[in-house]
């Protein structure tokens, strides 16, 4: 499919699977294609924002970073869904976790998404809840029960604050449930709604309040594997 937007220009000979793994890093969008696709084809370079497509267990997937944060997340999910039918995305990254029992490494399948971001204030007269697709996350919360993979399925709260201020009241985010912190997945989730798209949000848990130890470099990667392995899965159900 040859097309251009502002922000995706498909190389010729090259296509968008229907079905798409998007993490925020461009470069883990690379490393998703060089370590688990086969024959993956760049499709995708503008503004350094790669995208490749290739097939994993015959079926044609793609993967493409988002950047940080909503407003970059919303713009290439809106043109995907809209000018270039892609029908399943799962976000793949990594989250602060906000409770006592939640460790590092641990993965949470993102449920619902609560926001700070204004996004939804200037589509909805009222308040929005964006959740995910109810059969891709049964199927991924299958598939993780199945490795005994360490994991949650709930709510996390897409932040617009990477470094977070002391605000009154914000820890009533755990309070009342809220797993973990990221950035990117309520527009995900409200525009898969709008377009007709399956979404899910996959986070792995890599820090928090409650967490002394960093992962290293190989247990990163090791943690990382097993979240992509599991994304991978889940959505090839749908292709």
């Amino acid at each position: 499919m040859e097309m251009t937007t502002p922000h995706i220009n498909v190389k010729p000979g090259t296509e968008i699977a229907e079905s798409m793994l998007m993490p925020g890093d461009p470069l883990r969008a690379k490393y998703i294609a060089e370590n688990y696709l086969e024959n993956p084809v760049l499709f995708n370079d503008v503004r350094g924002m790669l995208g490749y497509t290739g097939t994993y267990k015959g079926k044609k997937v793609s993967a493409m970073g988002s950047g940080m944060g909503i407003p970059s997340i919303a713009i290439y999910v809106t043109e995907l869904m809209e000018f270039f039918g892609v029908k399943n995305i799962i976000r793949v990254g990594t989250c602060g976790g906000f409770h006592k029992d939640i460790k590092a490494r641990d993965i949470i399948l993102a449920q619902g998404c609560c926001t700070d971001n204004g996004f939804l204030d200037l589509i909805f007269p009222g308040t929005y809840a964006p959740i995910a697709d109810f059969e891709l996350l049964r199927t991924a919360y299958d598939k993780m029960k199945e490795r005994s993979l360490p994991g949650r399925v709930g709510l996390i709260k897409s932040s617009d604050i990477f470094y977070p201020e002391n605000i009154p009241g914000s820890e009533n985010w755990a309070k009342y449930g809220v797993l973990g912190v990221e950035m990117e997945g309520a527009a995900l989730y409200t525009l898969a709604a709008k377009y007709g798209v399956r979404a899910l949000t996959i986070a792995t848990v890599t820090d928090g309040p409650y967490i002394e130890v960093e992962l290293t470099a190989k247990e990163r990667e090791k943690s990382l594997g097993d979240m992509l392995t599991l994304a991978l899965d889940s959505i090839i159900e749908f292709s």
